[in-house]
């Protein structure tokens, strides 16, 4: 990560949960990617969602609704 790339994970209950975000954030063609939940992360989830920091918003609102999300941290 340069130091102009910043990123942030979204956490959810489940697998199933990360999965379908997965699926419609690639439908919407949102850049993301599924990764482990850093230890310094706490999640009942072992996955988790990373986006770039600017893409916030746009990603919330496509899953606005359609799945449930846990927390949103800043990836440091």
């Amino acid at each position: 990560m340069t130091p102009e790339e910043s990123y942030g994970v979204l956490l959810f209950q489940s697998v199933s949960y990360a999965i379908k975000a997965e699926k419609i954030l690639l439908a919407a063609g949102l850049p993301h990617k599924l990764i482990p939940v850093p230890r310094h992360i706490s999640s009942d989830c072992g996955v988790c969602l990373r986006f770039r920091s600017e893409l916030r918003e746009r990603i919330l609102a496509a899953l606005d609704g359609q799945v449930e999300i846990d927390a949103v941290h800043p990836l440091k």
